[in-house]
């Protein structure tokens, strides 16, 4: 159920949510690796809405439906590169965060995949997807329409 329409947001909500997406654009991260992440975090959070949106966004990018549906199951799955199990691991300790969580390990892990400025950009983006998450959650967004732009 809807509970808030995009044009009852407060001004300026929106266009700071998309600010923030211009930026991981061009960031310099891989396009489908940001959105196999956004997949998984969707799936933690339970979003039908976003899990609707990347699950298009990864088919439109030639992503495979193997890999989309083991992505929660990525450590078992041998088909998700080093780089990427880097992310998701990351992508989930941000997203179960508890105050006590130390992030030590998981940068050394990522360290030999990404820059600091690039592990930066990926704290933005998980972080940001939890945003959009949540939001869509409490307004109630409607899954099943959103069409990739070409």
């Amino acid at each position: 159920m809807e509970r808030i329409k995009n044009n009852e947001l407060p001004h300026g909500l929106m266009a700071s949510m998309h600010q923030v997406e211009a930026y991981l654009s061009n960031c310099g991260l891989d396009h489908s690796l940001l959105e196999l992440m956004r997949l998984r975090v969707s799936q933690i959070n339970g979003c039908a809405y976003c899990l609707d949106m990347h699950s298009k966004e990864l088919l439109h990018a030639g992503e495979t439906i193997q890999r989309m549906i083991s992505v929660s199951a990525w450590r078992e799955a041998p088909y998700y590169t080093p780089k990427e199990q880097a992310v998701l691991a990351f992508a989930e300790l941000l997203t179960y965060m508890k105050a006590e969580t130390d992030a030590d390990e998981s940068h050394e892990v990522l360290s030999r995949h990404f820059s600091k400025q690039e592990i930066a950009s990926l704290t933005l983006a998980i972080a940001q997807i939890n945003s959009w998450n949540r939001i869509v959650k409490s307004t109630g967004a409607i899954a099943g329409n959103y069409q990739v732009k070409q």
